[in-house]
């Protein structure tokens, strides 16, 4: 395989940058060509095409975001979308591509390689950690420092009222960021999708922590909960308390990646790479039990993962 392409597809995800920077230099190294399609399985479509080299992905290992952008493609889920992506592949010579992205741009990749046998290989980028074949995503470890950070600032002045925090974070349908910052910034309450938690019971852990003494109490909700409202509204209507409210929303994907992030790229890039020159398509890339691993994609977004009970059970266990 001589001429291979990259591309960013759906939310974009810290780590992203230094992804792509990876996958350029590891695949210039095998002695290919790399080209970037700009705005994800848009740019595809509309053959929005660029040459990279060693220095079109300078100084940018510690940037957030994607420098090759990234857009919503409805018209890729099409047949006469699927058909002019492919027609722009092999019009520019590409015998590869890397797609770097969550489970939607996996289907993606996954409609090329079984309606063409065209070769693909995913990387998972998504700060949800929300792919069930991998430990973690590339830009999870990212958000959720930056939700830590940001929990610590409001714990400080929700201590200095004696008040209770409602914190919402992202994550669609999966309860890691939550979980994860939630265990590592010391909240009291934390409330997922994968373990409903009823008001009555959110009232009852709230009146326990003020029994014990504490001055603030800091819930962390999964926005996939979809009941943020309601916990505000009966903390203040049934227990009377004084509530603030947090929406981290969109800065949990901004910023620069962290280390962990930065090392993972490199690692998911090399071996994507490496798949690609030994003639594989149709893999995603991940991690399991710290080693770099890759599967089947159509295995990969079949699979289900339990709730992770031991991290849930811990954090409330020192939530005291």
């Amino acid at each position: 395989m001589k001429r291979i392409a990259l591309l960013t597809s759906g939310g974009d995800a810290p780590g992203m940058n230094a992804c792509i920077r990876a996958a350029v230099r590891a695949a210039l190294s095998k002695g290919m060509e790399v080209v970037g399609i700009r705005r994800g399985y848009f740019g595809l479509v509309n053959d929005d095409v660029i040459e990279m080299d060693d220095r079109s992905v300078s100084g940018i290992i510690q940037r957030g975001g994607t420098m090759l952008y990234t857009a919503r493609c409805p018209e890729f889920n099409t047949e006469e979308g699927l058909q002019k992506g492919y027609d722009t592949l092999k019009r520019r010579g590409i015998e590869g591509l890397i797609v770097i992205g969550g489970d939607g741009s996996f289907r993606g990749a996954r409609d090329l390689t079984e309606r063409f046998g065209f070769p693909t290989v995913g990387i998972p980028g998504t700060i949800d950690n929300d792919l069930p074949y991998t430990d973690f995503t590339l830009g999870f470890d990212t958000a959720v420092n930056t939700v830590v950070s940001l929990v610590n600032n409001v714990r400080d002045t929700m201590t200095s009222h004696e008040r209770v925090s409602v914190i919402e974070v992202m994550g669609r349908n999966c309860g890691d960021i939550a979980l994860y910052s939630g265990l590592a910034s010391g909240a009291e309450i934390i409330v997922i999708p994968e373990a409903p938690m009823t008001l009555t019971e959110i009232e009852r852990r709230v009146k326990a922590s003020r029994s014990s003494g504490k001055s603030s109490i800091i819930i962390i909700v999964a926005e996939g909960v979809h009941g943020f409202n309601d916990i505000v509204k009966d903390l203040e209507e049934e227990l009377g308390l004084s509530v603030r409210t947090t929406i981290i929303g969109h800065i949990q994907r901004g910023g620069a990646p962290s280390m962990a992030d930065r090392v993972l790229a490199c690692k998911f890039a090399h071996h994507a790479v490496a798949l690609l020159a030994g003639g594989k398509g149709g893999r995603v890339v991940g991690v399991s039990g710290g080693s770099i691993v890759d599967f089947g994609i159509t295995e990969a977004l079949k699979t289900e993962r339990p709730m992770d009970m031991y991290m849930y059970k811990l954090a409330g266990i020192l939530a005291r």
